[in-house]
């Protein structure tokens, strides 16, 4: 079926509640997009981060009438009369099947490969990582995910034990394993993340070799030979002192999830506990990795 698109452009203060709005009115879906190519990362649980400049977009069935939304949401103190809108008819398309069709394997570094379930793996003998895009927060596409896969691809991972911190989907802490490491700890805030890496690993196999906490459940002492954090700036910031106390003598770090603009501040703060290289950079995004002193 065909479908009417209801655009309107908003702020941080507004959007949520012009989402709200629509959703009550009766779209199917609301989503959020930037309007303003401005980065937005992963909020925390509980968080709606939204850019400062946003446009909201309602998804309405096409035999919908519009003319009673409209007329309610101008009534409304969030838009008032004059607001301004678009309407679109979108065509009909299967557009699960067009999303998938855009989703290849993709190559990091020489040997590593991430691959959705429903394409054939380019090279059977590659190390492979099969890993559909789900909630949790980590496909690859990303560029600081991508730094980070580069980075373990280049590793010698050979029977070594790596903390995984702000795990997400799993990608990272999988393609770990399947690079070689015994053990991986992944640590993560978001239950849904914890979920997302446990199926992940059932679907890679390697389940029984990756532990997975909350910061709550995380058991003391951990020690690992390899340490990748891909986050957030503030976070790998405020707690640069629990990501580097993970490692042992001689253990390698990498952290991504920053901009490029903020890799000199952090590597300075991270040069306090680890021989810290040049920051990798790719785009506009940055990774940091060093080995503790």
């Amino acid at each position: 079926m065909s479908w009417i698109q209801l655009k309107i452009n908003a702020n941080e203060e507004t959007a949520e509640k012009i989402g709200n709005m629509l959703s009550g009115a009766g779209a199917s879906a609301v989503t959020f997009m930037d309007s303003q190519d401005t980065p937005i990362f992963e909020p925390l649980p509980g968080e709606t981060l939204l850019w400062g400049d946003t446009d909201v977009t309602g998804l309405f069935e096409a035999d919908k009438d519009m003319q009673p939304i409209l007329a309610f949401l101008a009534k409304t103190k969030v838009l008032g009369p004059d607001f301004r809108y678009k309407l679109e008819i979108l065509e009909d398309k299967d557009w699960e099947r067009e999303w998938m069709e855009n989703f290849h394997p993709m190559q990091f570094g020489e040997r590593l490969w991430i691959c959705p379930s429903w394409r054939p793996v380019p090279d059977e003998n590659a190390v492979n990582v099969m890993l559909d895009p789900g909630l949790a927060f980590g496909t690859g596409t990303h560029q600081t995910t991508a730094l980070c896969l580069q980075w373990l691809d280049g590793q010698d991972l050979t029977d070594k034990t790596v903390v995984d911190f702000g795990c997400g989907s799993g990608i990272l802490a999988i393609a770990a394993l399947k690079l070689g490491a015994k053990r991986v700890i992944g640590v993560d805030i978001d239950p849904q993340a914890i979920l997302a890496s446990r199926d992940n690993a059932e679907r890679n196999g390697v389940a029984d070799q990756i532990e997975l906490y909350l910061p709550a459940d995380q058991p003391e002492g951990i020690k690992a030979d390899v340490v990748v954090a891909n986050i957030l700036a503030a976070p790998l910031r405020e707690l640069s002192g629990l990501i580097v106390s993970f490692l042992k003598p001689g253990g390698k770090i990498a952290l991504s999830g920053i901009l490029d603009h903020q890799a000199a501040e952090l590597n300075e703060i991270y040069r306090q506990h680890c021989n810290m290289a040049e920051p990798t950079l790719r785009d506009e995004w940055a990774r940091l990795n060093g080995e503790i002193k």
